[in-house]
């Protein structure tokens, strides 16, 4: 293996382990906010109950989070180090933004949000909770800015071989950020919905806090019923600012290596080297429907299209997006037969579908990864698309200690990622803590 396969590897990893924290934390900050303050309005206590319970499972996905975070910045740094001092202009005030807004708005409330409860007033404790959900949403937008700006990039001019910007709003604002952005909050509120409505659903299976299941389950479904069909909307428009750009990107995903095809391939198993697919099961015609032309005659472009040299791997492309894509269908599918038992009153007394619902805990998770998946590896070989290649921005470091730092994150990684498996089913396990006022079940 390469070095410059080492590194990308390992900035894979690190960033996938990363963005599996955010794809929950992100809207569970959101749902903190939404439950205190019904608490503070109403003085229920089982929304105090909520609170608290998902307050332990988000302040431990946070702090792990917050670290792999930082963890990607010396990555940059130490493994891209090229890359680093070549687009340092742009991508440096970009990322400093996000350390000036959204880590300092985020530092100054997590303490109050975290041990705050029954020490300050109420209206400051609401206060936090959302000053930490801005901060979140803001330290997204600021990332999304960044690896949008690598996609589409725009608002600058290479002068001595560095990216410099010339246009401030055009290099943040660029032609994938207006849409990737929406589409990448959406996707972490679906998959916290999720997450949440999973959880709920195992107290219902077990008939345990159900006070506290079933106002759980209840917001969750009813978050996802109404963000997962405008989602898939805006999914549809952020391929419609992306692809046109990176016509690359579009033939990996549809998995044609010619063109000509007026089909949909469902599942392939693309050989790189031999520009072919081993095996795949095409759905006739579909591809052209899909294209608006009910006749059979649109063709899907195939990645014959690309020079071999600019050719993205195929195959992370397709299953990056093939998951992406039949996650979406599975929770679209769920919240709308969801949306169904609730209004023939059985959503509550539907066995079944607590138990299917239980499974689906990591789906929008699952959907977030494939997603990333999919917008980094079709991008290749480009860091920054159609203007430096990915083997022109790695730094030049011994071998031995790349496989070694791999290694070694790899590892940690794991068992962190454990550890944080475990926290979670020992805090379902033990389960809501009783409210004064109020039962946990």
């Amino acid at each position: 293996m390469s070095l410059l396969d080492l590194s990308r590897w390992q900035f894979a990893i690190t960033v996938m382990f990363h963005m599996t924290f955010p794809a929950i934390t992100v809207g569970l900050s959101i749902l903190l906010s939404i439950l205190y303050g019904i608490y503070w309005r109403t003085q229920q206590a089982v929304y105090l109950q909520l609170f608290r319970f998902w307050r332990r499972i988000f302040a431990v996905g946070f702090a792990i989070g917050v670290v792999a975070g930082i963890v990607i910045t010396f990555e940059l740094g130490l493994n891209w180090g090229v890359y680093a001092a070549k687009t340092g202009p742009i991508i440096g005030p970009i990322i400093g933004m996000e350390v000036v807004t959204a880590f300092f708005v985020e530092a100054g409330f997590i303490g109050v949000l975290l041990y705050g409860d029954g020490r300050v007033r109420q209206a400051t404790m609401f206060a936090a909770s959302v000053m930490v959900s801005i901060g979140t949403v803001l330290s997204s937008t600021w990332i999304i800015a960044a690896n949008s700006w690598m996609q589409t990039p725009a608002g600058f001019v290479v002068r001595n071989g560095r990216f410099e910007p010339t246009d401030w709003v055009d290099a943040i604002f660029n032609r994938s950020f207006v849409w990737r952005w929406p589409h990448m909050v959406l996707a972490v509120l679906i998959s916290a919905a999720f997450f949440v409505a999973g959880i709920g659903a195992y107290y219902l299976v077990k008939g345990r806090a159900l006070a506290f299941a079933r106002r759980s389950v209840s917001l969750a479904l009813g978050v996802a019923a109404l963000l997962v069909p405008i989602q898939i909307s805006v999914g549809d428009h952020t391929a419609g600012a992306v692809l046109p750009y990176q016509l690359s990107k579009l033939e990996a995903l549809e998995g044609n290596w010619t063109s000509g095809n007026t089909g949909f391939v469902l599942f392939a198993i693309p050989d790189q080297q031999a520009q072919r697919n081993l095996a795949e099961l095409n759905i006739p015609c579909l591809g052209s429907a899909i294209n608006k032309d009910l006749t059979c005659k649109t063709a899907i472009p195939g990645l014959d299209l690309t020079p071999k040299a600019d050719r993205p791997d195929m195959a992370a492309v397709f299953w990056g997006f093939r998951i992406m894509f039949l996650a979406a269908l599975l929770m679209f599918g769920t919240a709308f037969y969801a949306t169904i038992l609730r209004f023939r009153r059985k959503l509550w007394t539907s066995s079944r579908f607590h138990r299917f619902l239980l499974w689906t805990t990591p789906v929008g998770i699952v959907a977030v990864l494939g997603g990333w998946t999919t917008a980094e590896t079709g991008r290749q070989p480009w860091v920054v698309f159609g203007q430096l290649r990915t083997a022109d921005a790695v730094s030049q470091l011994a071998p031995g200690e790349v496989v070694f730092s791999v290694a070694g994150f790899s590892l940690l990684y794991v068992v962190m990622l454990v550890a944080y498996i475990a926290y979670i089913v020992r805090t379902v396990r033990i389960g809501p803590d009783p409210v004064a006022g109020g039962r946990a079940n």
